[in-house]
């Protein structure tokens, strides 16, 4: 059951001028003030921690192997509304858009195209749900496991969906031989096919992840629009979602210092979330409700109205705890004292005009965004 917001908030999100941001924000849910000493688990984005070097030059290694194929101009990488896998020796890849809808599956194999674009199509409509079972940095090949990830939101040319090997090498004919492009690149052709996504793809990837949402939301004391709102925002609801910053999965998680403090302040472990452990779809939803818990009852607990906590928790979930206060004073009690002092309608919109990073002014936009359309029921 859909929980609604309260009347007074829905009021104020009725008043919000949205400007919606086509480019992807970066989500660091690091306290960003490393001054403010009773908040753990800080690390400073200035300074990468071992985990965000090691996958930088992972990066690194991808991109180096992919350009060495397709070069510069061609270069493509997963992002949080982005799927790229290569495979192939990185020369065939799969792109899904999940803004637009769309996928494209493509090779620069100039022997016999159709042969490697058949096995890419196939691998990717029968990709498996779970992530962790699918090598996103290198050029494996993905395996075929349980239900498929993409079941609901692609048909084929009959309308079916598309669950079993024999309709998926069906599907995959036909679009090699009516839908088959081309397009002249600097190292020969490339060969490709479109494919258009169901209308209501989102609210097909939307299902997946319900049940998911609404008990991390009892476990934590949240609401599941909120919850929903920093999924679409986040990923689109991509479980296969990584930013540069080293963030994974649906709500876009980073290793180190979200997903640490979870760990140490709500696990009781002393260890950090691996890649895996975050693309996990119940393992990532848990421990970013869980990092919303943490700044609702720890690092955010001083803030008095029950709106300006919930703004405020929003964009430190984007901007860090450091940027809500910084916003304010560079003291952390002074900072609080002001943040306290506005009327909710005032704090949203010094945090929507005056917070120091213009994306985290932009992110509690969307946030509310998708959340009023939630409780509407047009998400």
């Amino acid at each position: 059951m859909r929980v609604l917001l309260p009347l007074t908030l829905l009021a104020t999100l009725a008043g919000c001028a949205q400007t919606p941001d086509p480019e992807p924000c970066v989500c660091e849910p690091a306290f960003q003030q490393p001054s403010y000493s009773e908040c753990p688990s800080v690390t400073s984005p200035s300074t990468p921690s071992a985990d965000q070097i090691a996958f930088t030059k992972l990066m690194q290694y991808l991109a180096n192997k992919v350009k060495q194929e397709w070069g510069e101009d061609e270069y493509l990488v997963a992002g949080k509304h982005h799927y790229v896998k290569y495979i192939d020796s990185y020369r065939t890849r799969a792109h899904i858009d999940f803004d637009k809808g769309k996928i494209w599956v493509a090779t620069i194999a100039q022997d016999q195209p159709k042969t490697h674009l058949q096995q890419a199509i196939v691998e990717t409509l029968l990709m498996p749900a779970d992530p962790s079972k699918v090598d996103l940095f290198s050029d494996k090949n993905i395996a075929a496991s349980g239900k498929p990830f993409l079941l609901g939101q692609v048909v084929d040319h009959d309308g079916k969906p598309i669950e079993w090997q024999w309709r998926a090498n069906r599907y995959a004919n036909y679009l090699l031989e009516n839908r088959l492009s081309s397009k002249p690149v600097r190292r020969g052709k490339v060969y490709y096919v479109e494919i258009d996504m169901v209308s209501d793809h989102e609210s097909q990837r939307e299902y997946q992840y319900a049940h998911l949402i609404r008990d991390a939301a009892k476990r934590y004391n949240l609401s599941e629009d909120l919850i929903y709102a920093i999924v679409k925002t986040e990923s689109s609801f991509n479980p296969y979602a990584v930013s540069h910053a080293g963030a994974y999965g649906l709500m876009q998680v980073i290793p180190k210092t979200a997903g640490a403090d979870v760990f140490n302040l709500v696990k009781g472990r002393n260890d950090i979330p691996t890649k895996e452990y975050l693309f996990d779809p119940a393992s990532n939803i848990d421990t970013g409700a869980a990092y919303f818990h943490i700044l609702k009852t720890r690092y955010l607990k001083e803030v008095q109205n029950s709106t300006s906590l919930h703004y405020s928790m929003i964009s430190a979930y984007n901007g860090g705890t450091g940027g809500v206060l910084s916003t304010f004073d560079s003291d952390r009690k002074q900072a609080m004292r002001e943040l306290n002092a506005l009327h909710p309608n005032q704090l949203y919109t010094v945090l929507t005009t005056q917070h120091p990073k213009a994306e985290a002014r932009r992110y509690l936009e969307k946030v509310l965004k998708f959340q009023k359309e939630f409780n509407q029921g047009t998400m």
